[in-house]
C-alpha cells in the first residue's frame, strides 16, 4: 500500500518523493519498486516527528516546501499534493498548509470523526474541530440540526499537510497545546503557538483512505477493477 501511495505521489509535480518509515521491511519494499525510502527511529510520537527527522536526514533547506502524505492514502489525487504545496508557497506568512472540501451531508457535519475547519478572509484556518462548526445558531435554534448551514458552507478537513522544512524541524519541540489533547488534533498545536495554516479548498472529495479492514477490502476491489 505504501508503494502505491508513493507511486501516486510521483505523478504530482514534486521534485522528489521519499518514503520515511520506521520498519526496514517497508524501506526494502519501496526500494524494490524503485521508490526512494529512508529509515527513521521507531519511537516517534507522531507523523510530524518522523517528518522532522526525515528533513534532517535529507538536509533540506529551511525554505523548502515538504508535503506530508499519509501512507494509508493509495488513492491520493496527485493534483491535491500540488495544490497544498502551491497554497503554502503563495502564503508567505503561513507555516503550514492543508486542504478541505465542502461538506454536503448533515451526517458528516455532525460526525465527530469528520474534522471540520473554518477559514478567515485570507484562506487561513481559524480553527479545526470535531464539533460541528460553524454552528448555525438561528437555524438550529428554530428547527434543530436538520439542515446544513448556508453560509459559510461547512468544510471537511483533508489530512494532508504542507510545511516549510525549517518549521517542521521546530514543530516537535513546541509544547503540546491543551486544546490539542481535548480535540485530539495535532495541527491545533501550531495554531495555539500562533502559527498560521493556509487551506486549499478542493472542489471534490478525496479518494477513500484506509482506516479499517473493511476500507482495505473496498480499495483492493477498486484496484482489481
Amino acid at each position: 500500500m505504501v508503494v502505491r501511495v508513493a507511486q501516486r505521489s510521483c505523478k504530482s509535480g514534486a521534485e522528489r518523493v521519499v518514503v520515511a518509515a520506521d520498519d526496514a521491511r517497508i524501506v526494502a519494499a519501496c526500494e524494490a519498486h524503485g521508490v526512494e525510502a529512508l529509515l527513521t527511529r521507531t519511537h516517534h510520537a507522531s507523523g510530524s516527528d518522523r517528518l522532522a527527522e526525515a528533513c534532517v536526514q535529507l538536509g533540506l533547506a529551511d525554505d523548502e516546501i515538504v508535503v506530508n502524505v499519509q501512507g494509508d492514502e493509495p488513492l491520493i489525487d496527485p493534483s491535491l499534493i500540488d495544490a497544498v504545496a502551491q497554497t503554502l508557497a503563495s502564503h508567505s506568512d503561513a507555516a503550514m498548509s492543508t486542504a478541505a472540501h465542502a461538506i454536503d451531508s448533515l451526517e458528516d457535519f455532525l460526525n465527530p470523526n469528520v474534522v471540520k475547519t473554518v477559514l478567515d478572509a485570507r484562506g487561513n484556518a481559524l480553527y479545526f474541530s470535531r464539533a460541528p462548526i460553524p454552528w448555525w445558531r438561528d437555524g438550529f435554534a428554530k428547527h434543530g440540526p436538520t439542515a446544513l448551514p448556508d453560509a459559510p458552507a461547512p468544510l471537511r478537513h483533508i489530512g494532508i499537510y504542507g510545511y516549510r522544512a525549517g518549521f517542521v524541524r521546530q514543530f516537535p519541540a513546541l509544547p503540546p497545546a491543551p486544546v490539542e489533547a481535548t480535540e485530539a488534533l495535532e495541527q491545533l498545536r501550531a495554531q495555539w503557538h500562533g502559527y498560521r495554516i493556509a487551506v486549499h479548498v478542493s472542489t471534490h472529495a478525496p479518494g477513500p483512505g484506509i482506516d479499517t479492514p473493511e476500507d482495505l477490502a473496498r480499495v483492493r476491489a477498486l484496484f482489481a477493477l
